[in-house]
């Protein structure tokens, strides 16, 4: 389940869409049907905790893994950045793609199409790697976040911001909540020259259906040995 921006303008997020017991959820196809639209699916405002984190690093190369509509790799762009964002739906990077021509910062962007499943660095190496509410179906997000550990430069670092499985979310299957951790979670996953610099739940209000309501993001932020 690649899930990219949980923003108060939606009343849904890629944790509670479509039928509770869809069997594709976690299919690029089903991603392909849901950005075929006429309208955005995310706000295209930035995450908060990759604002609150990357506002305090040196700008350099980032790839933003499960980008969507690239509101993070956007803004990523118009702190500096020189941006990749990646994700498995073709039509998700043409719109981010438009989306970062409208804003401008088309030559600090560029995209590409790869399932977080079987995501390998190849070669690719950033100053930050970073993936927002991406979540793999069967706990595979630990293995993830080892091969998207293998993409970060010396001295970078690895961001991973995702959903609690106690998260309040309606129509949540059980395959969903499976999908979901804690940033304790993930830090069997590191490679050994990696340091953890956060491991923890931050709480935050938002507002769904028009009603607020409390959730916490698993915060996992570490950096790799120079």
């Amino acid at each position: 389940m690649h899930t990219h921006a949980d923003d108060a303008a939606h009343a849904h997020d890629h944790s509670t869409a479509g039928k509770a017991d869809d069997p594709d959820y976690f299919e690029a196809s089903a991603w392909e049907d849901r950005y075929d639209g006429a309208e955005s699916v995310w706000s295209g405002k930035p995450n908060p905790q990759l604002v609150a984190e990357a506002s305090k690093l040196q700008p350099g190369s980032a790839l933003d893994v499960g980008c969507g509509e690239g509101g993070d790799v956007i803004w990523l762009a118009q702190q500096g950045w020189q941006v990749t964002g990646a994700d498995f739906s073709a039509k998700g990077l043409v719109r981010a793609a438009q989306h970062a021509e409208q804003a401008g910062v088309t030559d600090r962007t560029d995209w590409w199409q790869v399932d977080a499943r079987e995501f390998e660095a190849a070669g690719r190496s950033y100053d930050l790697v970073t993936s927002h509410f991406l979540h793999l179906p069967d706990g595979r997000m630990v293995e993830a976040v080892g091969r998207l550990a293998g993409a970060v430069n010396p001295g970078g670092h690895l961001l991973v911001v995702g959903h609690s499985p106690a998260a309040h979310f309606a129509e949540l299957s059980e395959s969903k909540r499976r999908a979901m951790f804690l940033a304790k979670d993930l830090v069997p996953g590191l490679p050994d020259d990696f340091e953890v610099v956060v491991a923890e739940q931050r709480p935050r209000s938002v507002v769904r259906d028009g009603r607020t309501i409390d959730i916490d993001d698993s915060t996992l932020l570490a950096r790799r040995r120079a």
